[in-house]
């Protein structure tokens, strides 16, 4: 797993966050996917930085990359 992302059941319920904070993987990637730039992210949590923003895109591009689907009939 990348090194800036984790999952800790004791933090935001099991979520994956980035390392040492508590903003939740799923919401960095809501925001951009409404619009939100990396700058807005940038300054509107502190605690980031760029290389947070590209870690939860990598991790969520490897999640879906390892997907598996179940046919059900």
């Amino acid at each position: 797993m990348n090194q800036r992302v984790e999952i800790n059941a004791e933090v935001m319920q099991g979520k994956p966050v980035i390392r040492g904070t508590r903003i939740p993987v799923e919401l960095l990637l809501r925001k951009l996917a409404e619009g939100a730039t990396h700058e807005d992210l940038l300054d509107a949590y502190p605690r980031l930085v760029a290389d947070d923003i590209r870690a939860a895109l990598d991790y969520a591009a490897d999640t879906i990359a390892h997907e598996s689907l179940l046919a059900l009939s």
